[in-house]
């Protein structure tokens, strides 16, 4: 399954991480590193581990680690995704493999250093999915002006597809009651190709897996082309546009969302 939505949740908040699965976020993301101060870092590795080693869920779990410490609480564990901030080299990639063998890795790429190497990042064999942390990228660079953003989000976009992975999920949109911007930013994100967000705040799920939606109009072209095209050949649909197998791909993925 491929997530449309996601939930941070406090890794010293264990109360907490039943309520998260409950919100039926596609995928849920305990958190080890910014969402806990320093003085909770144990009793959150602690309290993390415990919950994995029981836990029975539906959706994708991943735990956002941030140090040694956070992989050596979590190994021998098994049925979660890791989450890597800050990634800038395979190498950082490496000791999650290493210590935490055969479990998936997000990198998530916080630096325009990340960015500019991400293409590489993504080939490694424990890398399933790619991240921008746009928060501390936005701090380096100075700005988040979107179109600095939307720069990032198209390099990322493509190092993911050409590494054959799937289309990033946009990050944490941080102004929680701000349902509109939230909507908007979502809609050029998904304007650029990525699909899906993580949020950090249930109230944000509802309006991304809106925007994500297939539109009724959507759907009805992507049946279409793929009526059109069964026979292979270029074509054309009732209202005059033609279709041919390069379209075959996209209508695929747009119904493939709609049985998500």
């Amino acid at each position: 399954m491929t997530p449309l939505t996601g939930l941070y949740v406090p890794g010293n908040r264990p109360d907490r991480f039943d309520k998260a699965v409950a919100t039926g976020a596609d995928l849920v993301i305990l958190d080890l590193e910014d969402a806990v101060p320093p003085a909770d870092k144990a009793t959150a590795r602690a309290a993390v581990a415990a919950w994995l080693s029981s836990a029975r869920v539906d959706c994708v779990l991943q735990v956002r680690v941030a140090a040694e410490e956070d992989l050596a609480a979590l190994r021998g564990l098994t049925g979660f995704e890791v989450r890597l901030p800050k990634v800038e080299s395979s190498s950082q990639v490496d000791e999650v493999a290493a210590a935490l063998p055969g479990l998936p890795v997000t990198a998530l790429f916080e630096s325009a250093y990340g960015v500019e190497h991400a293409s590489g990042i993504a080939t490694h064999p424990a890398v399933t999915r790619l991240g921008l942390g746009e928060s501390d990228l936005a701090s380096e660079l100075g700005t988040r002006d979107d179109a600095v953003l939307d720069h990032a989000r198209i390099r990322l976009l493509y190092a993911a597809k050409s590494a054959g992975l799937p289309a990033p999920m946009l990050s944490a949109y941080p102004a929680i009651k701000d349902l509109a911007g939230l909507r908007a930013d979502t809609e050029r994100g998904r304007a650029l190709g990525w699909y899906g967000r993580v949020a950090i705040h249930p109230s944000q799920l509802p309006v991304i897996a809106e925007v994500f939606r297939p539109s009724h109009e959507e759907r009805r072209w992507a049946e279409e082309v793929l009526t059109a095209t069964a026979d292979g050949g270029v074509t054309t649909l009732a209202n005059g546009d033609m279709v041919d197998p390069a379209m075959v791909g996209r209508a695929r993925a747009i119904l493939a969302r709609v049985r998500d």
